[in-house]
């Protein structure tokens, strides 16, 4: 693997993070940035920036508006996009928007990419991905899928219960996997698209959560019989959990991106305070207890940042990717906790203030070990993965 970035790829990332610094984290005071998220006002103001600035969706292809970048192009601009929690928002690259978008052109019908996934390329709506269901329903296990689609006649009729549904405030149409009922018979778990609002889809409430970055924040969603025709099937029926990959494995990666942003941003934060605070005649950095935790923090960071952009070269050379990313998103969601951890000890007291913004990215990022695959999940899936090749 050649580590270096190319002359193109490298002013990129340089304009990414001025754009950053300069014109997003003034926004991190704002009023709008609530509870559960960013208000949608906020969210268009900065959408309007990123696109002034030609950073509107780098992730997306040129045929949507996007800068079509590789894995590894990706891996370097997210990243400099999470150094605000803003600026995935504002370059239309955060979550869940980011792998819905990934995997409506990977699947979508030409007429469903020009009604659905156009709008939200451009900046002009959000969308949310119904998934994980409240217990005993689907969380880790995705074979305690409960929520059903019937078919009746020329559509399917949707019942149950998601929860922890990120952005459904708000968005402009969803992706529903349900279990798939032909016939009185169960064909599989199959993905749905639906326009938002719509009738028999009802936001029951929205979660209080650690985290505070996802504008719509995470909700609780009811399915009483919501309707949806053939032709809003998204790709082939029974084929949901096949498309769930396509899906999860880079949205994984993704995630390890723009959350490595943000431990940097925290890292650099403490380095600063530490520069500057005196305690016993000398700064703090000179205190080796201080030193060693800057110390730590650099390792974190660049074994991560190695991580992520093997697996994101893996990806571009055409490979799967399940075990690195596995890998890498207990690594990276572990590292970037403890990266930010240690800046909280840094500060002291002001660590645990909102003075600035190491408080709320220790929040957010703490919530990483649990999204997209708990830590515990994937080291079972390695390990299985392990004793196959043993025996």
């Amino acid at each position: 693997m050649d580590f270096a970035l190319s002359p193109e790829l490298e002013a990129l990332e340089a304009k990414t993070r001025s754009f950053i610094r300069e014109q997003i984290i003034p926004f991190e005071k704002d009023a709008r940035r609530a509870a559960h998220g960013p208000e949608d006002s906020l969210r268009i103001e900065l959408v309007a920036l990123a696109r002034n600035e030609g950073l509107l969706t780098p992730q997306a292809s040129h045929d949507f508006g996007g800068l079509g970048l590789s894995h590894l192009g990706k891996a370097v601009v997210l990243e400099a996009s999470g150094y605000s929690m803003l600026g995935p928002i504002a370059m239309n690259c955060a979550a869940p928007d980011e792998g819905n978008m990934h995997l409506m052109e990977a699947v979508a019908t030409e007429a469903q990419k020009e009604r659905w996934l156009r709008p939200m390329t451009e900046g002009r709506s959000r969308s949310c991905f119904c998934m994980t269901e409240p217990s005993p329903g689907t969380g880790s296990d995705p074979s305690a899928l409960r929520t059903t689609a019937v078919k009746q006649g020329d559509r399917f009729v949707i019942n149950g219960r998601k929860w922890l549904i990120t952005g459904a405030e708000g968005a402009a149409y969803a992706i529903i996997m349900a279990r798939t009922i032909v016939d009185g018979e169960d064909v599989g778990a199959t993905m749905f698209l639906t326009d938002l609002p719509a009738k028999g889809f009802t936001i029951a409430r929205t979660l209080d959560t650690m985290d505070s970055s996802f504008s719509g924040g995470h909700a609780v969603i009811d399915f009483e019989n919501l309707e949806v025709p053939e032709s809003d099937v998204l790709g082939a029926v029974g084929k949901g959990f096949h498309y769930a990959q396509v899906r999860l494995v880079p949205a994984r990666l993704t995630h390890c991106m723009r959350w490595l942003g943000a431990a940097q941003r925290a890292h650099d934060i403490a380095v600063d305070y530490a520069a500057r605070r005196e305690a016993f005649g000398v700064p703090l950095a000179q205190h080796e207890g201080v030193g060693f935790m800057l110390a730590d923090n650099a390792i974190d960071l660049h074994m991560t940042r190695l991580g992520v952009r093997h697996c994101a070269w893996l990806l571009d050379q055409g490979a799967r990717g399940a075990a690195e990313s596995s890998m890498i998103k207990v690594q990276a969601s572990e590292a970037v906790f403890r990266v930010a951890d240690r800046a909280v000890q840094i500060l002291g007291g002001m660590g645990v203030t909102r003075e600035t913004e190491v408080e709320r990215i220790f929040r957010d990022v703490r919530a990483f070990r649990i999204y997209d695959g708990p830590s515990e999940v994937h080291r079972w899936s390695i390990a299985r993965r392990l004793f196959r090749k043993a025996s």
